[in-house]
């Protein structure tokens, strides 16, 4: 893709003080990657530590990282953007989040922990099978990878577009700090640093929204500018699903997909087994939601805000930025631009983000590799070599997620709908398989295997149809703005620039009305909802006409309904024999064994 800056106010990119910003935030982050690496004791090292820090660590910090991980720079130059242009419905989304919360911590986690596995896929073998456990980590490898390089990209795409930062520099220096210290800290110095870069990520936000409020006019001039361009559209309960952000796509679309990221992702779940108790675990979503409370709002608040400062100026609909995501980058520099290191509190929130995200995925990616790929066929390699070939791991896959950013020049999506995107049509149909495996007990392998792949193709086929035939601004509800007073404001930099009020980064497709042109237009946070509810269907369906599943023969733990009757220690009492091969030993892996076909059943 060509590099094309954009144009910036008064300033043509950071200062000296802001690279000393953002320097210092690499730097910490280094750091305290490093002293989790060095402080452990070697000697007693084991694979278990190196994935799960032991599985002792407490809820806070398990918390803060879960919020950092998905909520990374996608967050915090695409939700602006999108409140600016839909207002602050968008804040609707922490209601799909608090359902997602409660979801995961009273369905999801008690399954995964009392298990006392590493790996999720772990649990598609007990239930299902080898074969669907292979599926399950190929798909995760697969999305993880789509997904933590779309977010690496993104901040060096829309950094360069917007203040000249070299884009192939930022790329690279990312990766290879995160791959770094997660190489040789493991779980532990990503949950610490992750800890480090969220406060970072919220220090940006609030000096923006602060700043921002106080240039407008004060929040009374905020919510009076938003009010009178419809922007306060909190009571907006559309039903059109063509809609992008609504109550109900937001609420229902929503939560289904935080709960494939949160319910039954690796990269999540990996991070609540390492908590020293299951109700630790279950304080730690707590603290995660409160984060992302937290987040999202002084984010969409930041789009409120840039919208109420460029209220007769828009600079997407004037021509000086080319798409939306562009937004905070020349917000930032606009209104900081006689307060140098601002902008690089700007650059180190955006890129804290990337680094909570893109070690999360490197590490969540090594321990699926060797607890579902490598470790049944390294049974007698010692926990030294063990630990070895993880690092090595973690180490090809942070050159893999260098590779995929490089890749992802071709996508023309927006940060959050590429991510989000990406997400649902990947993990919406392996989300779909755990609903089966826990709490639909007829459901037998042929019909798992049969409705992930309905509702794979049927995920893809709605991705592939969108990008295709993309919906109009007005069907997906974009919201008016104006450019008319471009040319008397002192905001204005390019006196070529359009103001006939036609955004130029909206491609020019005719309006096809009905059809599959309106399935397309679906908004895509639906994606992910009805790729899942198309697995559960579809396979209850194929279960019972094949023959289902007798309960009976379902292995201990595996099924929701029959938690209570399984009343067993936490994993963290059963994790003290530190020297063993395998060291997630716990009650309810004991009673399983593998039969000829590779599934684990209970044993008699």
């Amino acid at each position: 893709m060509e590099e094309v800056p954009g144009h910036v106010p008064s300033r043509s990119g950071f200062v000296v003080a802001d690279y000393a910003v953002f320097g210092t935030m690499l730097l910490v982050s280094m750091a305290i990657g490093l002293f989790q690496a060095l402080k452990k004791n070697q000697g007693d090292a084991n694979m278990d530590d190196f994935f799960t820090g032991g599985r002792s660590l407490p809820a806070v910090p398990v918390g803060l990282s879960l919020c950092a991980s998905f909520m990374s720079a996608v967050q915090v130059l695409g939700v602006p953007a999108e409140a600016s242009r839909y207002g602050l419905r968008f804040l609707y989304m922490c209601l799909g989040q608090s359902i997602n919360s409660l979801l995961t911590a009273y369905l999801f986690l008690p399954v995964f922990y009392r298990l006392g596995i590493t790996s999720t896929n772990q649990y598609l073998k007990m239930r299902f099978g080898r074969q669907m456990q292979l599926l399950g980590s190929i798909q995760f490898l697969v999305a993880t990878l789509l997904y933590t390089g779309i977010v690496i990209y993104a901040p060096a795409l829309i950094l360069n577009q917007a203040t000249g930062l070299n884009m192939w520099a930022s790329v690279f220096s990312t990766g290879i700090i995160c791959t770094v210290y997660t190489t040789l800290g493991g779980m532990k110095a990503v949950i610490w640093t992750d800890v480090f870069q969220i406060v970072v990520m919220l220090s940006g936000l609030l000096a923006i929204l602060i700043h921002g409020t106080v240039l407008v006019g004060g929040p009374a001039a905020v919510l009076e500018i938003a009010h009178n361009a419809s922007r306060i559209n909190l009571n907006d309960f559309e039903l059109d699903p063509r809609q992008r952000y609504t109550f109900w796509s937001l609420s229902i679309g929503g939560t289904l997909v935080w709960l494939s990221m949160y319910g039954v992702n690796q990269s999540q779940v990996q991070r609540y087994i390492s908590c020293r108790t299951e109700r630790e675990a279950q304080w730690a979503l707590l603290v995660n939601q409160v984060g992302l409370y937290l987040i999202v709002s002084s984010a969409a608040t930041c789009g409120i805000v840039m919208f109420s400062y460029y209220y007769d100026c828009d600079p997407l609909r004037s021509g000086k930025i080319s798409t939306p995501d562009q937004y905070m980058p020349y917000f930032v520099l606009d209104i900081f631009k006689d307060h140098p290191g601002f902008p690089g509190l700007f650059l180190a929130c955006a890129y804290s983000g990337t680094l909570s995200t893109a070690s999360t995925s490197i590490n969540a990616m090594a321990a699926v590799t060797m607890e579902d790929l490598l470790k049944p066929r390294l049974l007698n390699v010692s926990q030294k070599k063990l630990i070895l070939i993880s690092k090595g791991l973690t180490f090809v896959y942070g050159a893999g997620c260098i590779t995929v950013a490089a890749l992802s020049s071709l996508l023309d999506w927006g940060v959050l709908q590429g991510s989000f995107t990406v997400m649902a049509v990947v993990s919406g149909p392996i989300l779909g398989a755990f609903i089966l495996g826990m709490f639909v007990p007829a459901t037998n392998t042929v019909g798992v295997f049969s409705g992930v792949t309905v509702g794979f193709c049927v995920s893809v086929w709605l991705a592939i149809g969108s990008t295709l035939y993309p919906p109009s601004p007005e069907t997906m509800g974009v919201l008016p703005s104006h450019a008319g007073q471009c040319l008397l404001s002192n905001i204005t930099l390019n006196s070529s620039s359009t103001t006939d009020g036609t955004p130029i980064s909206e491609p020019l497709h005719p309006n096809n009305h009905g059809g599959l042109y309106n399935f397309y237009s679906m908004s895509y946070l639906y994606f992910g909802a009805v790729a899942t509810s198309c697995v559960v269907l579809a396979g209850t369906l194929v279960s019972y006409v094949t023959g289902p599943t007798k309960r009976n023969t379902i292995g201990a733990g595996l099924l929701w309904w029959d938690l209570h009757k399984n009343k067993l220690d936490a994993p963290s009492q059963h994790t003290g024999d530190c020297g063993t091969d395998n060291p997630q030993l716990v009650p309810l892996n004991e009673v399983h064994q593998e039969n000829s076909n590779g599934k684990e059943e209970p044993r008699v």
